[in-house]
């Protein structure tokens, strides 16, 4: 039987969460009060959550939790990358369990959102009861430069050309440098064609079949500058981790259940790392979809992740 979404519904509750003397967090409750706790971590870094995430759980059985990360969506100050590192990130989802009063949860996540999950649960283990991911990225030095510098570039390579275009020849070498010499730049128009740039890449890539409303996300300003920016922050510190940290340490969540999603013509984050996850965890499950690209959107990754969270529930 084909799983469909959930019904719209609105958060029954939400807030601001001071984390720091800079930046205060977004946050929103939806569901059961009384339901089954998970926290939907989103995607980027600098994405921001969305309303259609809560459509994949039963607002009956759960009682969901939203968040948007330093920098990004509804959280302040907007696109600041100060105090904004992985590490910053993963005690301000501590910080927010501890002020709703939630002693463990499970934690669902695509993306950028499977690295920050793993990162936390392995900094958090007690407080991570199991876990479902989708489109996984290990931050492996690989990974960037498959996407950012060669390697994505051999299957879309007239979208690789619009999204070097703002990039002088000599500077082509390292591009993600290159981009966050611009997305930084005091030159309002120079960071606004980059980041529309920087955001289209992944949008006309996200999608087995190319998605035209989804592409046009670039061209909203205000989310491409947060995303392009704190995409680019986090890619030129190795997201602020050494280099292959989450299989170094992958033994500290043996015990916890954990399930992947992931499409196998995924052009973001390749089907390799979510295999070497599962080699590194045997214990866990993968589901490899067979015609889906990156995006949650993709018809058999919202079926599976629905079929996962119906049986959580």
């Amino acid at each position: 039987m084909f799983e469909t979404l959930f019904p719209e519904i609105k958060p029954r509750e939400h807030g601001f969460l001071r984390v720091s003397q800079l930046h205060s967090i977004y946050w929103e409750r939806s569901g059961n009060p009384s339901g089954l706790k998970i926290l939907v971590v989103h995607g980027g870094p600098g994405g921001g959550s969305q309303s259609l995430y809560r459509r994949y759980f039963d607002p009956e059985k759960f009682d969901i939790i939203q968040f948007d990360q330093r920098g990004c969506g509804n959280s302040l100050p907007h696109s600041e990358l100060r105090e904004n590192t992985t590490l910053d990130l993963i005690k301000d989802i501590e910080k927010l369990r501890s002020f709703l009063g939630i002693n463990s949860w499970h934690l669902f996540g695509g993306s950028w959102g499977s690295t920050l999950s793993l990162v936390y649960a392995i900094n958090y283990p007690k407080r991570v009861l199991s876990m479902i991911l989708r489109g996984i990225f290990l931050c492996r030095k690989f990974e960037l430069e498959w996407f950012y510098q060669k390697g994505a570039s051999e299957i879309f390579p007239e979208e690789f050309e619009q999204y070097k275009s703002v990039i002088p020849e000599q500077e082509r070498d390292d591009l993600i440098r290159a981009f966050y010499q611009r997305l930084t730049s005091s030159d309002k128009l120079i960071r606004e064609k980059s980041a529309y740039e920087w955001t289209r890449w992944e949008m006309a890539t996200s999608n087995l079949i190319q998605d035209k409303l989804y592409l046009n996300q670039a061209s909203d300003k205000e989310f491409s500058d947060a995303f392009a920016r704190i995409e680019c922050h986090y890619f030129m510190n190795n997201v602020f981790l050494e280099e292959n940290y989450i299989l170094r340490n992958i033994q500290k969540l043996r015990n916890t259940p954990l399930s992947i999603v992931q499409g196998r013509y995924d052009i973001v984050c390749p089907v390799r790392s979510a295999w070497d996850l599962k080699q590194a965890l045997p214990s866990s499950h993968i589901y490899i979809i067979p015609d889906a690209g990156h995006s949650l959107k993709e018809a058999g990754i919202s079926e599976r992740l629905i079929k996962l969270t119906n049986e959580l529930s």
